[in-house]
C-alpha cells in the first residue's frame, strides 16, 4: 500500500500520452521504466577529462562506440575518459560540437562492438509526456549504478530544447534522457537552480549538424541559460514592466510585431489565453512556444481590449 500511495502522489494530475487510470495501468508503467533502467544503464557513462577540468556524462548510440552528450561537457578537452558503471575505463576523442545547441560527440577509440541505445524523436514530445533521465549525478561512483530519475515533459522550447521535472544534480549533464521504449530523446544540458526544472537538448538537435560533428567540427556560442539562446521566440518587442503591468516601450520597423498592429504604449494582458501578470509569466508562454507560432495577443490600448495575432521571431534575428 506504502508503494502503491508513493506512486500515486507522483501521478495524480498529470495528462500524458500513457494515462494511469487504475492499479494495472501503474504496473504496466512500472514495469516500462524497469526496462528501460535495465537496458539502458550499461550504456549511460561517465566522461572525465584527461586533465580532470570537466566532467558530466554520456551515453553511447552506435555499436561503434558513438557517445552523445552536452557541448559544455567536453569544452576545452581532445580527449576523455570514458567510465562504464562497472568501472571499466577506455579512450574515448572527442568529435564535433555544436555549442550554440549544446551537443557534442566523443568517439570510444577501441573498436567494438559496444552496447547502444536507438535513438527517437525529441519533436514528436508533447508536454506530460513521460520520461526516464539518467546520468552520473555528483560523477561517477563505484558504490552504486547511475541514478534512475523519472519525471514528464512540462515544456517545450527554445529551439531544439525541452524542459522536464526529473530531478538532476551536477554530474548528469551530458547524460540521456529516454522515452518509455528506451530510445534517445534528448541530453541533459542545463541544471535548474529547483533540480526538478531542468533543460534538455533535444536529439533531433543533431540531424542537420551530423557530419559536421563527425568530421570534428566545432562551432556556436555557449549560452547556457536556455532563455537567453538564440533560438528563443521572442514577440520582438521591448517591454517596460511596471505595476500597471507589461508595457510595450519599443517596436523595431519593419517588424512582425508591427506589421500585427502592436504599438509603444500597448499594455500586454495575456497570450494564448493565459494572463501575464509579469515578466516571468511572459517567459514562461514563450517558453511553450515555437519561432515562426503565432499567438494570439490580448492587449490594452486608451483603456480599450483588443486582440492580435503576432508571428513569434528568432531571438537571433529580432533587431
Amino acid at each position: 500500500m506504502k508503494r502503491w500511495l508513493t506512486w500515486m502522489t507522483l501521478l495524480m494530475g498529470v495528462a500524458t500520452a500513457m494515462p494511469v487510470t487504475d492499479l494495472g495501468a501503474l504496473q504496466q508503467l512500472e514495469s516500462k521504466i524497469q526496462a528501460v533502467a535495465e537496458k539502458c544503464m550499461p550504456i549511460t557513462v561517465a566522461l572525465l577529462a584527461a586533465d580532470g577540468s570537466s566532467s558530466g556524462s554520456g551515453v553511447i548510440t552506435e555499436t561503434s562506440g558513438l557517445i552523445l552528450t552536452a557541448a559544455h561537457v567536453v569544452q576545452g578537452s581532445e580527449t576523455m575518459d570514458v567510465i562504464f558503471p562497472d568501472g571499466k575505463t577506455k579512450k574515448g576523442k572527442v568529435l564535433g560540437a555544436n555549442y550554440g545547441k549544446d551537443l557534442a560527440m566523443v568517439q570510444i577509440e577501441e573498436k567494438g562492438p559496444w552496447p547502444a541505445a536507438q535513438r527517437g524523436s525529441s519533436k514528436s514530445l508533447q508536454v506530460g509526456d513521460w520520461v526516464i533521465a539518467m546520468g552520473h549525478a555528483a560523477g561517477f561512483d563505484p558504490a552504486r549504478t547511475p541514478p534512475v530519475r523519472f519525471g514528464r515533459v512540462v515544456s517545450k522550447g527554445p529551439g531544439n530544447f525541452f524542459t522536464t521535472d526529473c530531478t538532476l544534480i551536477g554530474g548528469d549533464s551530458g547524460g540521456p534522457i529516454f522515452d518509455l521504449e528506451g530510445r534517445i530523446i534528448g541530453i541533459n544540458s542545463n541544471i535548474g537552480q529547483a533540480l526538478k526544472v531542468n533543460n534538455h537538448a533535444g536529439v533531433d538537435g543533431f540531424v542537420e549538424d551530423w557530419q559536421k560533428m563527425l568530421r570534428g567540427e566545432q562551432w556556436g556560442r555557449l549560452v547556457l541559460d536556455p532563455l537567453q539562446n538564440e533560438d528563443m521566440p521572442v514577440l520582438g518587442v521591448a517591454i517596460d514592466w511596471s505595476r500597471a503591468g507589461l508595457i510595450v516601450g519599443a517596436v523595431s520597423r519593419g517588424s512582425k510585431a508591427l506589421q500585427a498592429g502592436i504599438q509603444p504604449g500597448d499594455v500586454i494582458v495575456s497570450l494564448e489565453g493565459q494572463k501575464l501578470r509579469n515578466l516571468d509569466d511572459l517567459r514562461n508562454e514563450l517558453l511553450r512556444q515555437q519561432v515562426g507560432d503565432k499567438v494570439k495577443l490580448v492587449i490594452l490600448r486608451q483603456g480599450k481590449e483588443m486582440t492580435k495575432e503576432v508571428e513569434l521571431v528568432r531571438r537571433g534575428d529580432a533587431q
